[in-house]
């Protein structure tokens, strides 16, 4: 459903159209992502109209992004200790005959 409002405003019926779910579990599901602060419902007549309310979303995006720089930077440092330890097993220690 975020995902489609990214693409703009969608009725309720619309966003729960391609998940084969009735009317009412679709404004179940909005409503909490409304609770979240994701999405804005408009009533326009008879019709709810929802919309992307980005902000979260960005915040979201920013802590995760903190967290995938640690561990990129973490494993990085793995690897290259692993990359050493593979080294140094692989040389022929000095004495042994082969």
């Amino acid at each position: 459903m975020i995902r489609a409002l990214a693409d703009g405003e969608r009725t309720v019926g619309q966003l729960a159209d391609p998940f084969s779910m009735s009317l009412n579990a679709a404004s179940k599901h909005i409503k909490v992502l409304e609770r979240a602060g994701l999405v804005r419902r408009e009533i326009r007549g008879r019709q709810h109209v929802c919309s992307l309310n980005p902000g979260p979303l960005a915040s979201a995006n920013e802590w995760l992004g903190f967290y995938e720089r640690f561990w990129t930077d973490r494993l990085s440092v793995l690897d290259g200790l692993l990359r050493q330890e593979r080294a140094a097993t692989s040389k022929p220690r000095q004495g042994d005959d082969q």
